[in-house]
């Protein structure tokens, strides 16, 4: 009997639990329902539109697909509005340039609000309890999208000047793309420049072969004569120039004899290759200097310029150094901008190493002037050959200033030969106007320093190349510096050079590619040295100098 008591109990309190269980879930759907209901209406709260379009979109989830559509296209339209008026809030920010753009973006997004607002559309769609219009809602969503298409394209149009990444991208790729055309445009207007600055103008070749032909067809005015005794007096101020180039050697000679005070007491030693022998030899016979003395010969008039003696010409029938000058690499011209002007082989050329052999080829000779063929002389030099060099071997103007024309830039301070023996801050001086004192050359070895160095250096180590280095260690802490005013530099490649400068000069210097006797040469600069050419010379006319 108790248990059946207990029994009864039980059940009817699990009954309870059940009836319990299944309000409390109820009440939670209730409460879902509810919410669900609040944020719709909530979210569309800004006009009666809205409400009615609220409850349209509630209703048509489970009734009409007509409205379902008018919810979607509604949609997209107030996203599109919000979008817009974002944009223009950013336009208004910026400068003046994009106001186009803000009342644009301002006009569209009035253009949706309008849409909505019409009169056909308020009553057949969004005030309408009952069905809606499909023709209304067609017509509604054609308008709709085609505003959407446009507001899309008038975005994308003017995405960049919204987008700072965008345009900072975008400003990164455009310079990266201008530097690479400026580097290309770069090299190739080096190359151009090279190529420009090393050919034989068409005026040089058209003399040399007038000259030439001037030689074959009077052989009997072009015999050799025999060496005057003023070629060795040691008494007579002696230049040397060595030079294949007729006319800037015959500028050179002109320049120094019409501002000599004692022309008689001048003697020019040119030497010229065996090529430019004949034309040399014809244009001083046509037109002598007057009372000046003007040897001229050949390298191989100096037989001990042999291969067994010479580093330069030893080094020259190494197949390497061969390959290097002359070994064809006309795809890759252009690459290697800064290295291809050492690959010049006039560096080997034997009238540009012939400036370390003067004492042996003027044994008489104490001092003799060193003048490049690319040089004017303005002022009598003859005070050069009085100046104390204190027992130095060579007067020269020295081009450094801060910490440019520095020894470190011309030699490799990497080499642990050169760390040692040379201080990268010395400063470097001009070659092209020297007054060399032979004796004290003599004296020195140089020519036996200059052999060393040369040797040291054949695989390129020392220096990249070029005779300037190796002048520079050859006379390092053997050179007295000049007056600048002896020497003026750079009127082939600096614009800036002062015309009071110029003027103040003794000789002006036209080193650098924009030789004066180049189309490429700087016009300011160009009359100083053709004032100098002999432009009653036949040939001269002919060739078309431009003088």
């Amino acid at each position: 009997m108790a248990v059946a008591v207990r029994g009864g109990r039980g059940g009817g309190s699990a009954l309870r639990n059940l009836f319990s269980y299944r309000i409390f879930v109820s009440a939670m759907f209730t409460l879902l329902f509810l919410a669900t209901l609040s944020v719709l209406f909530s979210s569309h709260h800004d006009s009666t539109t809205g409400n009615a379009y609220v409850h349209q979109s509630f209703v048509a989830l489970s009734s009409d697909p007509l409205k379902t559509r008018l919810g979607l296209t509604h949609k997209q339209a107030n996203d599109h509005i919000a979008l817009v008026n974002a944009y223009a809030a950013y336009a208004r920010k910026l400068k003046l340039e994009i106001s186009k753009h803000l009342k644009m973006f301002e006009d569209l997004a009035q253009n949706f609000s309008d849409i909505q607002s019409k009169e056909n559309y308020r009553t057949n769609l969004f005030d309408t309890d009952g069905p809606l219009d499909d023709d209304s809602l067609k017509q509604f969503e054609k308008e709709v999208k085609d505003k959407i298409k446009f507001t899309r394209l008038l975005i994308a149009d003017s995405k960049e000047s919204y987008d700072n990444q965008l345009k900072i991208q975008k400003l990164k790729d455009t310079i990266f793309a201008v530097n690479e055309l400026f580097v290309k445009a770069k090299k190739n207007g080096h190359f151009a420049s090279l190529i420009a600055a090393k050919s034989t103008p068409k005026s040089l070749h058209c003399l040399a072969m007038r000259l030439m032909e001037e030689r074959i067809s009077h052989p009997e005015k072009y015999r050799d004569e025999d060496p005057e005794p003023e070629f060795e007096d040691p008494t007579l101020y002696h230049y040397a120039i060595f030079s294949d180039n007729v006319i800037a050697v015959s500028v050179v000679v002109n320049s120094v004899i019409k501002n000599a005070e004692e022309p008689w007491k001048h003697v020019f030693h040119v030497v010229t290759d065996r090529m430019n022998l004949a034309a040399m030899k014809v244009w001083f016979k046509m037109r002598p200097i007057q009372q000046a003395h003007i040897e001229i010969k050949s390298v191989e008039d100096f037989t001990f310029l042999t291969s067994s003696y010479v580093p330069v010409l030893k080094q020259l029938e190494s197949a390497k150094l061969q390959n290097f000058y002359f070994q064809n690499n006309a795809e890759n011209a252009t690459k290697d901008v800064n290295n291809m002007k050492f690959k010049n082989p006039k560096y080997l050329s034997m009238l540009n190493h012939l400036r370390f052999y003067l004492p042996e080829m003027y044994p008489t000779l104490h001092r003799i002037l060193f003048l490049d063929d690319d040089v004017v002389v303005q002022k009598d030099l003859t005070a050069l050959w009085t100046i104390d060099l204190d027992g130095k071997v060579n007067g020269a103007v020295e081009t450094c200033f801060g910490s440019f024309h520095r020894y470190a830039q011309y030699l490799n301070f990497s080499h642990p030969l050169v760390k040692e023996k040379f201080n990268p801050k010395a400063c470097a001086w001009a070659f092209g106007m020297n007054i060399f004192d032979l004796d004290a050359w003599r004296r020195e070895k140089c020519t036996e320093q200059y052999h060393y160095w040369q040797n040291l250096n054949e695989d390129r180590t020392l220096w990249k190349l070029g005779t300037l280095p190796a002048v520079l260690m050859t006379f390092y802490s053997k050179t007295k510096s000049l007056d600048k005013s002896w020497h003026v530099l750079g009127l082939g490649y600096n614009p800036s050079v002062s015309m009071d400068e110029i003027h103040k000069a003794a000789a002006i210097h036209y080193n650098g590619d924009m030789k004066p006797w180049l189309d490429i040469a700087m016009n300011q600069y160009k009359e100083l040295w053709t004032k100098y050419i002999d432009s009653e010379m036949e040939f001269v006319q002919m060739c078309n100098f431009g003088v």
